[in-house]
């Protein structure tokens, strides 16, 4: 795991897991996705290797339904690929965060992010323009300057179980999107990612980065 990799998910998971004292429950709510009514058993996509690492991120690519969720969420940028740990530390820690405490609300699900290009894999083009929120229980009635809210309709879904280092998430994207032309799918939103697992275990270490889990889903019609 290198150390962007590593921070980029620290600060997420601490973020708001740490802060809140949510750990168990997003190890529960990891149902966020797992639990969906699944048409089709997970499919293994062949991904190519990567010459910085020793082997291929592993690809599970299911035909489910998403659940309805209440979204909080903030826009933003990055001007590098670094600067968007960062970013994403500070509103899921500390604007979200702040907007969660006034409003005495519960989050319900892993931390989720929006990219405009295709993910913010380090082979991206800068400057990166994306939304990260959380799921909570309710939409709050005390308004946080920068802090909207965003209602998304169960329905249809593409998810990519990814398990690998983020930096080699852009393979997951390809997989799923020839996933969806073989098997004649057409989106209907935006993707977004989901990041599911603490990459940091109990006792401070990093997580192998192949048992880290991160969700890219496809709204599908």
């Amino acid at each position: 795991m290198n150390n962007n990799h590593a921070n980029f998910f620290g600060l997420i998971i601490l973020g708001i897991l740490g802060l809140y004292g949510c750990s168990n429950q997003e190890n529960n709510n990891n149902s966020g996705t797992k639990k969906d009514s699944s048409s089709t058993a997970p499919k293994e996509k062949p991904i190519k290797s990567d010459a910085a690492y020793k082997r291929p991120p592993i690809v599970q690519i299911v035909d489910t339904l998403s659940p309805k969720r209440t979204v909080i969420y903030c826009k933003d940028s990055a001007a590098s690929f670094d600067r968007i740990s960062l970013k994403l530390g500070n509103i899921y820690g500390e604007k979200l965060g702040q907007y969660i405490k006034k409003n005495k609300l519960t989050p319900t699900g892993a931390p989720m992010a929006w990219y405009k290009t295709q993910s913010a894999g380090s082979d991206g083009k800068a400057p990166y323009f994306f939304e990260a929120g959380i799921p909570v229980n309710k939409a709050g009635k005390t308004a946080v300057p920068g802090i909207r809210v965003r209602e998304l309709a169960a329905g249809k879904a593409v998810i990519a179980h990814f398990f690998g280092p983020f930096d080699l998430l852009n393979q997951g994207y390809d997989a799923i999107k020839e996933w969806m032309k073989d098997n004649k799918k057409t989106a209907a939103g935006a993707p977004y990612e989901i990041y599911l697992t603490d990459p940091i275990d109990k006792n401070g270490k990093p997580v192998d980065p192949y048992k880290i889990q991160t969700d890219i889903i496809f709204p599908v019609k």
